[in-house]
């Protein structure tokens, strides 16, 4: 079966296609009595939509929301939050060459193999169109836990890092990749500008972290937080790997070197001396700042041909053509947000659920 619904007491599924007429979604479980309106949700989608630079997709999208059901004078009512984005600037032309190939990369295989037919435009459902409406229920998870306070930024691009000496969080929002270094915000423009010239694509990480999570939040084994954060990041289109805390850095470490040493602290909570372990141990929340990386491949849609076969079984070169980005992961940044506040949301609740 497919499975279209992500969370445990604030559920969110999503629906629709690339190329259809419109996609959205339904949250369900939102308490009651939260303001929301539209203007909540639209600045989160604006970070994300596409042609906004030279450095991701020129497919032009409002990506205007409208909010259809769950609010009443401004307010939520705790019944399902439906939630609507049209779809105003498809090119299905542009797919119509790949109709009976694969792409290489993409899911048209697999997708072929497990229902014996496929949308091809654009990808249809594996489409990361379909990331629009994740961005647009986080906004609405957002309101549940208004202590929380959650940013992502582009650490690498192609293999080149940020230099963390050069972090400035005030310039995450002044470029278009969403770098919190000035110098390497200024080499990524020809290393991205470089790979869109030649029909390539680059990969990218993404660093998350959230602040103003409170100890206690997760659970011991089935709910772990760092699963579920894990799960949900891995659920977005082109991830391919995931890391909590200092992740695979961590192995390289001695036991010493990785504890996160506590001290007493004054308001009675202990002092942390680190954070390798991203804020979560024992698949709970400690209080300190929750913290991902998130590793995108390269945008496997590339005008350089590639070898693949088609339905038939015989080899083919195939070379997408249409609008894509050249680098998923800097449009992905508000999507990994997006997914970090629907996982913190969803634990919240849980939390008061079972702790008061």
């Amino acid at each position: 079966m497919s499975w279209n619904t992500f969370g445990r007491v604030l559920r969110f599924t999503t629906w629709g296609e690339s190329h259809g007429p419109a996609i959205g979604a339904v949250v369900d479980g939102c308490p009651p009595g939260l303001e929301l309106a539209e203007s909540d949700i639209q600045p989160f989608l604006n970070a994300r939509k596409p042609g906004q630079s030279r450095y991701t997709t020129q497919r032009r999208e409002a990506d205007a929301v409208r909010i259809l059901s769950g609010v009443f004078e401004g307010r939520t009512t705790g019944t399902p939050i439906s939630l609507l984005i049209e779809n105003t600037d498809q090119r299905s032309k542009d797919y119509s060459e790949i109709a009976n190939s694969y792409r290489p990369g993409h899911a048209d295989y697999a997708y072929d193999a497990k229902y014996g037919f496929r949308d091809y435009r654009g990808g249809g459902r594996s489409s990361a169109r379909e990331t629009a409406m994740r961005v647009a229920a986080g906004a609405v998870a957002r309101l549940v836990m208004p202590e929380v306070a959650i940013t992502a930024y582009v650490a690498e691009i192609g293999g080149d890092r940020i230099d963390p000496a050069e972090f400035d969080a005030g310039e995450i929002a002044r470029n278009p990749f969403w770098c919190p270094d000035a110098g390497a915000a200024k080499r990524w423009k020809v290393l991205v500008d470089d790979a869109r010239k030649v029909g390539s694509s680059l990969g990218a990480v993404v660093e998350c972290v959230a602040t103003g999570v409170p100890a206690g939040w997760g659970a011991p084994i089935y709910a772990k937080l760092d699963a579920d954060l894990a799960g949900a990041m891995m659920s977005i289109n082109a991830v391919k790997g995931v890391e909590i805390g200092d992740g695979f850095d961590a192995a390289r470490l001695t036991g010493e070197q990785n504890a996160d040493a506590m001290r007493p602290g004054e308001d009675g909570s202990p002092e942390f001396a680190a954070n390798h372990a991203g804020g979560i141990a024992g698949g709970i929340s400690t209080g300190q700042p929750v913290t991902c990386r998130v590793a995108f491949k390269p945008t496997s849609s590339i005008l350089t041909p590639v070898a693949s076969v088609d339905r038939q079984g015989e080899a083919v070169e195939v070379s997408t053509k249409g609008r894509h980005d050249p680098c998923v992961g800097i449009r992905g940044t508000p999507v990994v947000e997006a997914m970090m506040a629907l996982v913190l949301a969803d634990h919240k609740l849980l939390h008061c659920a079972q702790c008061g």
